[in-house]
């Protein structure tokens, strides 16, 4: 489709792509979207953890609170000289629109504005209390943003019902797929001793190598699980392995790896841990295993606001959505544990931390659509 220049959602998506907000930086995007919402009546606080800038904004001060969610910070964009076009300036081609952070969530972040302008210009008085949780710490290490955020307002007893996510959840069209809750993820950081040796003399050494090797292959061979009516099966990845000094003729006194767990529901991260160690401790290695977890599995229950998402959807595209709970992780893992219904709804993925990222202008469009009549369907 031609852009039309006086869309207004296409505009602010423009703003916000021209500010180079590479994490943690937020580049003044919440300054622009706190502009809009103190005009609509919501009281916007920044809070700043390190050097992370988060924004909570929210009108009224009743219940149910509906919350929109999101980041205003962008991976790099890499090699500049590979994209065609700027990628902080937003380029138009062929009804799809480029830039760092058009998919991957500025456009979920515009839509988001412009359906709250157009839905608070129709119904003023709303039921309960709207909110938005937006941070700079979503690509990063994420530790001083949402997390953060979600701590500040459980100390002061502000609880979030339902929060929509605007991470770009779409497969191959806008709304084919929607995310109901993520798999957990627990990466293990490992460290094998042995002792340095000449190759030609193995008796005088301990090759951690070759301790390592039939633990390794018994951790493959495990089925973890099966998964379940929500979740694909686990899977565990060997991401590093690394050890030799360099020569050919000998072999080295350390080995260090790194692997990581996406799981379901089956699983707890002590549980997880349990196992592993137990596989470590029925062999003869010494070892010692450090642990990170990221986020443990968050699920969203069938309910209202997964109708409300659902009827939203298909009005708009006609098809209804595919209820998942693949991918990475996302901020959802912060707002869940709270007791928060949580369901991601963006635009489609297929180009995000890429090369010449974009995203269709129609989309944007029409998801600033569906998160108006989510709205409507959740507080009218």
């Amino acid at each position: 489709m031609a852009h039309d220049l006086d869309e207004p959602v296409i505009d602010l998506l423009c703003e916000l792509i021209r500010r180079r907000s590479i994490t943690p930086e937020d580049a003044g995007c919440q300054s622009l979207m706190s502009d809009r919402l103190e005009q609509l009546g919501f009281t916007c606080e920044t809070m700043l953890f390190n050097d992370v800038t988060n924004l909570w904004a929210r009108r009224g001060s009743g219940s149910p609170v509906f919350c929109f969610a999101g980041h205003t910070d962008v991976v790099p964009p890499g090699d500049e000289q590979e994209w065609n076009t700027d990628p902080f300036e937003p380029t138009f081609k062929e009804g799809d629109l480029y830039g760092r952070g058009s998919a991957d969530m500025k456009s979920g972040l515009a839509a988001m504005i412009v359906a709250l302008e157009e839905f608070l210009g129709e119904h003023p008085d709303h039921p309960g209390s709207i909110a938005l949780l937006i941070t700079s710490d979503e690509e990063g290490r994420a530790r001083d943003g949402t997390l953060k955020v979600v701590q500040a307002l459980a100390e002061r007893d502000e609880h979030i019902d339902w929060c929509v996510l605007g991470e770009p959840s779409s497969q191959d069209s806008l709304g084919d797929i929607v995310r109901i809750g993520r798999r957990g993820s627990l990466s293990g950081m490992l460290t094998v001793q042995g002792i340095q040796g000449h190759v030609a003399y193995p008796q005088l050494a301990d090759n951690p190598i070759r301790r390592f090797a039939p633990v390794l292959s018994e951790l493959h061979d495990i089925v973890w699980d099966d998964g379940n009516e929500f979740f694909p099966p686990t899977s565990f990845q060997v991401v590093d392995v690394r050890a030799g000094i360099g020569a050919p003729n000998v072999t080295p006194g350390e080995l260090t790896a790194r692997f990581n767990f996406r799981y379901s529901t089956e699983w707890t991260h002590e549980s997880l841990q349990e196992k592993v160690q137990s596989v470590f401790n029925a062999h003869d290695i010494e070892y010692e295993l450090k642990w990170h977890l990221s986020g443990e599995p968050f699920l969203t229950q069938p309910g209202k606001l997964i109708n409300a998402v659902h009827e939203a959807v298909t009005e708009f595209t006609g098809i209804a959505p595919e209820l998942s709970t693949g991918g990475g992780t996302s901020d959802g893992r912060f707002i869940s544990p709270a007791g928060t219904d949580v369901v991601e709804l963006g635009p489609v993925n297929a180009s995000i931390h890429k090369i010449d990222e974009h995203v269709r202008v129609e989309d944007v469009v029409t998801l600033t659509g569906m998160y108006k009549r989510i709205m409507e369907l959740m507080l009218l």
